[in-house]
């Protein structure tokens, strides 16, 4: 299925600048231990190769192909402060004691919550109280007044999901009104934590190396693991309230460890596995709910999860009401899950209209100072909606391939969020500027961060960020890359094939999905579909042909080469997927670059 001639010197297919400006590389992968897994399993050659290039070894390669929750499921007693927080919480469910869970806005921070909230119901304690802050008016983490707030209705206990590692004011006056805290968290920790009954966070500082990758939903389903423990122990479920069976949450746990971008490696990989196949049963009236106003009829993937189901969850935070996500998730009332659903559905269109116009606004701010940094693309203005810069960091970050940062700037205060690229550490890069007193908020973990900062301290921040990543990079030129893992001809690319490669997945960061390129092709025909897109129709040297679609393409540098190159030879890059649209099962190839043979 590989073609031979697929390398030339360091650039995979001689592609040094393809259409969208990347050098193709091969990923790294040892030859003869992909020969060894495919000898000891039974698979092909490519599929071993494939295996080992994703870190998987002899001894690895078979449970990675199916993961299994109680092969990788950590002891919760290994984390820090896991077995206070266990007693407490267990302590408010035999006393009916009334339990605030206060979460972040986006879909780790409502899933966190839902996988509580639903665990504390079917344990019998008191449905707790939630509070979501309003991103405008109150941004991010636990705040002074909404602690207050919460006291007043009746909270002895409150846990933040997702949140409330850096939260030390906050919490201090928590503290004083007599109110008792568990910090459950995923973001990097500083040396000092917060004034809290038990933190529980993976990143903490003094904690054990090995489930740094969970999200905040990942934590915070541990958490309900070893209350379930401790109440067992206690003899809770010894009457005639059943034991719940916490598996049937894990649909939501999936949906929050594949929107957060975390690592699909170890843990999170068995959870997303596992979770996916709970979502299918649609036991969740918000997930199905969901799935079908996103117009999800097959079976779900992470793909669906990430792209179609995550973004209209985070949709409430970003332009409508915060706590629409977690009320979505934690509802039983179909009825009310069709509505909220709904709801959601319309704030996805809206956020996508204003995520536009704010994304035109920050190229051109990205073009116009593009020689400032190799290493930092940063915007910022007045009148963009705080609910979209952290999409459009991402969408810059991708065009680009720096860390990017954008800003949106109300009353003389900037609310920031950051996405960076892999070797630059963006969240540790955040609080030393927080630190060093240019910011008055911040935090976050490799991958992205959040941040407040006074409007004059902006060039601050810049000047501040491009130095450490400069100094880090060491005067190294930082290069978009597309990294390949084999090259194939369209005859290779058959439904058994497909299939055995989905085996490797659910894929996302850590777990990156196969990405094949198709050598020396003739475009046979390109149109123009939904507006943006791109379908064709390709012939190989073989002398078969595939079909293959570039989305959101017409009108980018890939489209151009795309809609030009009819009749002529290219070399394609992509992934091979089912193509199941309207009862089809067929494969197709999913165009991310292209480049004319030869050049």
């Amino acid at each position: 299925m590989q073609d031979g001639d697929a390398f030339h010197g360091d650039a995979f297919l001689g592609v040094a600048k393809s259409a969208t400006g990347r050098l193709w590389r091969r990923r790294p992968c040892d030859e003869r231990l992909g020969i060894a897994i495919s000898q000891r399993l039974g698979l092909s050659d490519l599929m071993g190769q494939l295996l080992a290039a994703r870190g998987q070894n002899l001894e690895t390669a078979e449970s990675y192909l199916a993961p299994r929750l109680r092969d990788l499921m950590p002891d919760p007693a290994r984390f820090r402060d896991m077995e206070a927080a266990a007693a407490r919480l267990a302590d408010a469910v035999a006393a009916g004691e009334q339990v605030a869970i206060f979460g972040d806005y986006d879909v780790d921070g409502a899933t966190s919550t839902a996988v509580l909230t639903r665990f504390l119901r079917a344990v019998g304690a008191p449905p707790p109280i939630l509070y979501v802050p309003d991103r405008l008016k109150e941004g991010y983490g636990p705040n002074a007044a909404a602690m207050a707030a919460l006291k007043a209705q009746g909270a002895r206990l409150v846990i933040t999901v997702d949140c409330g590692i850096t939260a030390f004011q906050p919490l201090a006056a928590a503290h004083d009104l007599g109110l008792e805290v568990i910090v459950v968290d995923h973001h990097v920790a500083e040396p000092r934590l917060p004034v809290a009954h038990a933190v529980v966070n993976p990143n903490r500082l003094d904690e054990e190396a090995g489930f740094g990758q969970l999200a905040a939903v990942g934590v915070a389903y541990l958490v309900a693991v070893a209350v379930n423990r401790t109440l067992r122990q206690r003899g809770h479920y010894s009457g005639q309230r059943p034991e719940p069976d916490l598996l049937q949450w894990l649909d939501i746990v999936a949906l929050g460890t594949v929107a957060d971008v975390v690592p699909l490696t170890g843990i999170n990989r068995a959870l997303v596995a596992q979770g996916l196949k709970v979502m299918a049963g649609r036991r969740n009236p918000g997930l199905a709910a969901l799935a079908d106003v996103a117009r999800i009829n097959e079976r779900p993937s992470a793909y669906h999860a990430g792209f179609l189901l995550g973004p209209r969850v985070n949709a409430g935070g970003r332009v409508g009401r915060s706590d629409l996500g977690a009320r979505l998730l934690t509802t039983d009332d179909p009825a009310e899950a069709r509505a909220l659903a709904a709801e959601l559905d319309a704030l996805n269109a809206e956020r996508r209209e204003i995520e536009a116009a704010v994304l035109d606004a920050a190229i051109a701010q990205a073009e116009a100072h593009a020689a400032d940094s190799p290493y930092l693309i940063f915007a910022a203005a007045r009148d963009w909606h705080p609910g979209v810069i952290g999409i459009v960091a991402g969408r810059l970050k991708e065009r680009y391939q720096r860390p990017a940062c954008v800003v949106a700037i109300e009353n003389g205060v900037g609310k920031g969020s950051g996405r960076s690229v892999a070797g630059l550490h963006l969240g540790n890069a955040i609080i030393a500027a927080r630190e060093a007193g240019i910011l008055e908020k911040g935090g976050g973990h490799a991958m992205a961060a959040g941040f407040e900062i006074p409007e004059p301290r902006l060039p601050d921040l810049m000047a501040f960020l491009a130095a450490r990543f400069g100094d880090h990079m060491n005067g190294a030129h930082l290069q978009p890359v597309l990294d390949l893992d084999a090259a194939l001809q369209p005859g290779a690319a058959s439904n058994d094939f497909v299939g055995a490669l989905e085996r490797m997945g659910p894929f996302g960061a850590g777990n990156a999905e196969p990405r094949f390129a198709l050598p020396n092709v003739r475009l046979a025909f390109a149109d123009i579909v939904g507006g943006a897109h791109l379908r064709l129709q390709v012939e190989g040297a073989d002398g078969q042909r595939l079909k293959a679609i570039a989305f959101r393409a017409a009108e980018n540098e890939l489209g151009a080469l795309l809609t030009t190159a009819r009749g002529s030879r290219l070399h394609l890059a992509g992934h091979l997927r089912r193509d199941t649209w309207q009862g089809r099962d067929s494969v197709q190839l999913i165009v991310e670059d292209a480049a004319l043979a030869g050049k």
